[in-house]
C-alpha cells in the first residue's frame, strides 16, 4: 500500500497538514491534520509498505508495544481509506 499521488504532507505552524495538489485539489475538500505519529506513518507510506513494515518502523521509532501499535496502525489505515488517500 502507498499514499495516492497528488497529496503532500506539509508542516504549517507546528501542524502536519495533508495538502492536495494538481487535479486532486479539485475533488478533495476539507483539511486533514495528522499528529506526530500519523505524520511518521504517512512518510513511511510515501513509498510502498505493508502493515508489517509499518509495525516494525513504528515500534523501532516509538516506545510502544506491538499490540498497541498494530491497533493504532489499523485505525490510521482505515481513516486513510475512508478519505480515499491510500492505494492498496
Amino acid at each position: 500500500m502507498k499514499i495516492k499521488e497528488g497529496f503532500l504532507l506539509r508542516t504549517v505552524a507546528d501542524s502536519n497538514i495533508v495538502v492536495p495538489i494538481g487535479e486532486r485539489s479539485i475533488d478533495f475538500s476539507g483539511v486533514i491534520t495528522l499528529n506526530e505519529v500519523g505524520a511518521f506513518l504517512w512518510k513511511v507510506l510515501e513509498q510502498p509498505a505493508d502493515k508489517a513494515a509499518l509495525l516494525e518502523k513504528l515500534t523501532a521509532e516509538y516506545d510502544v508495544d506491538s499490540e498497541t501499535a498494530s491497533k493504532d496502525i489499523d485505525a490510521f489505515l482505515t481513516k486513510l481509506r475512508e478519505a480515499d488517500l491510500l492505494d492498496d
